[in-house]
């Protein structure tokens, strides 16, 4: 019951952490900034961050990663994650536990992918590109997307949710 089936990064997580501890320490200097360290890779939050010290930070991390060619950054909203330079994304992790749980190509099967990001694209075109289930972006603003569904904020989320456990699976009408 303890056992990792799939973990692609885990050679990374010593340099991961080593950059951690270089990224803490410059966002140090920029009020607001925040670095999480999600394992796997790091994020660095700056929606706290005044916009005029936004291109500053983005020069900092990258001034880090300079001497980490095997790491990456991608854009988020209001954050920047930097992992490792490997063929695996959200969609790449959909398709694995679909696998891994016995849920591919389940007709019985609807799986429902909500996000709010640009990483998690993947996930609704894999949904997308197997006919199987959903994706629903969570946005404000409209933006072209994946994703078959779309919802304004996380209130509208819990409500869906809601709804759904609520509906307990039965079709209307």
């Amino acid at each position: 019951a303890d056992e990792v089936l799939c973990q692609p990064a885990t050679e990374f997580l010593p340099v991961i952490q080593e950059v951690h501890e270089k990224l803490t320490a410059k966002m140090e200097s920029i009020p607001g900034a925040m670095v999480e360290n999600n394992k796997f890779c790091l994020s660095v939050h700056f929606r706290c961050v005044e916009e005029a010290e936004w291109d500053a930070l983005g020069r900092d991390v990258k001034a880090v990663l300079d001497d980490y060619p095997k790491l990456c950054l991608t854009k988020g909203r209001k954050v920047l994650e930097v992992r490792p330079s490997i063929e695996w994304n959200k969609g790449h992790a959909l398709k694995f536990l679909l696998k891994s749980l016995g849920y591919a190509e389940r007709v019985d099967v609807f799986p429902i992918y909500i996000g709010d990001d640009r990483t998690d694209e993947d996930a609704f075109k894999v949904l997308q590109n197997m006919g199987q289930g959903i994706g629903i972006l969570v946005t404000k603003f409209p933006k072209e997307t994946s994703a078959s569904y779309s919802l304004r904020e996380p209130a509208e989320v819990k409500e869906f949710l809601r709804k759904l456990a609520k509906s307990n699976g039965t079709k209307k009408g």
